[in-house]
């Protein structure tokens, strides 16, 4: 019996056929322990994303196999794929995904209405402090911050208690100080409540709060750092996209000499 939270194998995904196919995924196996933060990085097309998405019951593997825990998500129907989805596994997104007509407090406990299922409150409490939405609750998504959104997203990810959670480039959409905000809560929830976080992401500062680092690149896992720093991700970065890299850290350094 596997340890992991979710696993990886020998996935592939390919889209188009013959000349225009594209293997997005190309045998790619690895295990996700439960406990830990784990980013997933590459350059742009790398696969990343289709791994996540794969791994998580959002898209279907064209062949190997995909697991939470020792559940094949790969193998479900439709019907058991959704209960899945609804019940073990905690979703954030880039572009927050909330709904306009509900408030905070209303969105974030959407998910537990739809399955017919009351929150503990205790557990909800726990959550609702700390992501610091206490005086926010009432408010409908058009009178917060981003930053507020996207901590409305997470609350509303963990307060079923998923086994995992998938967070797809959960800070693209924030300024520095809620993206701080947002990474401070996804790894508080992994030391305090022992929460599972899988995180794609392009940014180096996210990958460093991370507990362990995967690498991407033409659809094959091509490094595996745990405990990475924000260093140790650039120079891996600076290997796999040249380019990208480069423009981050002349971001980095406007930003320095701006704040000096």
């Amino acid at each position: 019996m596997s340890t992991a939270a979710a696993t990886a194998h020998h996935l592939v995904k390919t889209y188009g056929k013959g000349d225009a196919q594209v293997k997005a995924l190309d045998d790619v196996s690895v295990e996700v322990f439960p406990g830990q933060l784990t980013a997933v990085m590459g350059p742009s097309g790398s696969g990343k994303s289709t791994l996540m998405h794969c791994m998580a019951g959002l898209d279907r593997p064209t062949s190997g196999r995909a697991l939470i825990g020792e559940t094949d998500v790969a193998s479900l129907k439709d019907a058991e794929l959704t209960r899945l989805r609804r019940d073990r596994i905690g979703f954030i997104f880039q572009q927050f995904n909330l709904v306009p007509t509900l408030t905070a407090r209303e969105n974030i406990l959407l998910p537990l209405a739809i399955a017919g299922r009351k929150p503990d409150q205790d557990w909800y409490d726990q959550v609702i402090s700390a992501v610091n939405l206490e005086d926010r609750l009432g408010h409908k998504p058009s009178e917060l911050s981003g930053g507020q959104q996207q901590r409305v997203a997470c609350a509303r990810a963990l307060v079923g208690r998923p086994s995992i959670v998938f967070a797809d480039e959960p800070t693209g959409n924030l300024d520095s100080t809620s993206a701080t905000e947002v990474l401070g809560f996804l790894r508080r929830s992994v030391e305090e409540f022992g929460q599972t976080v899988v995180m794609v992401t392009h940014d180096p500062v996210s990958a460093s709060y991370a507990d362990r680092a995967l690498f991407l690149a033409d659809g094959r896992i091509v490094d595996d750092i745990p405990d990475p720093t924000h260093e140790q991700v650039l120079e891996t970065m600076g290997r796999l996209d040249p380019r990208r890299t480069r423009q981050q850290l002349d971001a980095t350094h406007r930003l320095e000499t701006r704040e000096a």
